[in-house]
């Protein structure tokens, strides 16, 4: 009997998942729920630093004082058949075929799921590492949310030249005028009224969006009392204040850094082949081209299309895990996986939590004429960015001939398999 459990161990396929964010969750999920039902064939591991599942598009409400409910990964798994490893990623041996966890564990696998994602890149710019929130994860949020209410706190009356506005002692700077960095200054200007809130970056908030949508954010920044400076860049931030580069400090007793991000340096250490900003890229079925056991999905791939490399977005990244389970399924059936193909569809930005924007959008990426605004677009944003439960629990449920992802605030249906 023992050398029957030895050989069916022996045959079984282990496919480990590091990272479970929206990416390696969908890939995790969807690959357990298709392979769930050939017994001791496949065996799916995930590999996560913590247990609760973090929604990162929605930590800017973290900050500013709306509590999230706490998702958890194990449960999230729950029914799929797949094992949850509760550790930090410390290195990986594509040679090797081995993932070491900081407790000193290694994991032999036969495929691997890399998504492991990025984080904000406060390297650019002395200081920032050091005095410069994130919204890297929900305890990074938490810590904002608490800086922010004890200002908050202080109290303070108006002063001259800011209308009569009742303010408190502190002035809030959140650098980076991309999406993460308006929908957090807004949030914090809404809730947090009586802070002055400094918007900075090199381009115009809404840049990207048609000039209907970028007058409607510029408007709603302006209504919330948030100081926009665009054209400007940091080039230090101190413990009070942020330089710029053209000489100005600006005085801060918050700066909240959504100025770009980065990926942890693991996988070009593993010797996979990575592009100049760390990603590792793959070929046209999310395989890494220097390693292809390797699958690499959401913001730690670099994943050219027709329109160019796609950027890190959870619109992107639940597609791409789910694109990697159909093709490591494929794989493992004796079939040729197909290609990945993918199109950006909109971008919803919220504006505090009765106000917002969805630019729509040609597949890559650029504004179409079309885009809600104020309270429809607050319910399309809500509808689209709420819970993954929902999601997940579908994979869960999927018959053995497709998959589903969220498209639009619609679930689409993909055939893979045929």
């Amino acid at each position: 009997m023992s050398t029957q459990r030895k050989t069916r161990t022996e045959n079984t396929h282990h496919v480990v998942v590091l990272g479970a964010g929206y990416a390696g969750m969908a890939a995790a999920v969807q690959l357990a729920a298709r392979t769930g039902k050939r017994s001791g064939a496949v065996r799916v591991t995930v590999v996560n630093a913590g247990e609760r599942f973090t929604e990162r598009m929605r930590l800017h409400m973290t900050a500013a004082g709306h509590p999230l409910d706490s998702l958890s990964v194990p449960e999230m798994l729950a029914g799929t058949g797949a094992r949850f490893i509760r550790g930090w990623v410390t290195a990986v041996d594509a040679g090797a075929r081995t993932v070491r966890i900081d407790d000193e564990r290694v994991l032999s696998y036969d495929t691997l799921v890399y998504a492991l994602g990025g984080t904000a890149d406060t390297s650019a710019v002395p200081g920032a590492d050091d005095h410069a929130y994130t919204l890297n994860g929900a305890q990074d949020a938490q810590l904002l949310a608490d800086r922010l209410n004890a200002l908050d706190g202080e109290g303070g009356g108006g002063s001259e030249g800011d209308g009569g506005r009742e303010r408190g002692t502190g002035t809030v700077v959140v650098v980076g005028t991309g999406l993460t960095g308006v929908e957090s200054a807004a949030e914090i200007a809404e809730q947090y009224p009586r802070l002055d809130v400094v918007l900075l970056g090199g381009e115009e908030p809404g840049a990207a969006m048609n000039a209907k949508a970028a007058a409607h954010v510029r408007a709603a920044l302006d209504r919330l009392g948030v100081r926009v400076r665009s054209g400007v860049r940091a080039a230090k931030v101190l413990a009070g204040s942020v330089e710029l580069a053209g000489g100005e400090s600006i005085a801060a007793d918050a700066v909240l850094w959504t100025g770009g991000t980065r990926v942890a340096p693991l996988a070009a250490a593993a010797g996979l082949e990575v592009d100049e900003h760390g990603r590792v890229v793959t070929d046209r079925a999310l395989r890494s081209v220097s390693h292809p056991e390797v699958y690499v999905v959401g913001d730690a791939a670099a994943i050219r299309q027709g329109y160019g490399v796609m950027h890190g977005t959870c619109q992107g990244g639940m597609p791409t895990g789910v694109h990697a389970a159909l093709s490591i399924d494929r794989v493992l059936m004796g079939k040729q996986p197909k290609p990945f193909r993918f199109g950006y569809y909109h971008t919803p930005v919220s504006l505090g939590r009765g106000d917002a924007v969805v630019q729509f959008t040609r597949p890559d990426d650029s504004p179409r004429r079309i885009c809600l605004v104020g309270a429809v677009a607050v319910r399309y944003k809500e509808t689209v960015t709420a819970s993954p439960w929902p999601t997940y629990g579908r994979m869960k449920k999927m018959p053995a001939s497709g998959a589903f992802w969220p498209r639009g605030g619609r679930f689409t249906r993909i055939r893979g398999d045929k």
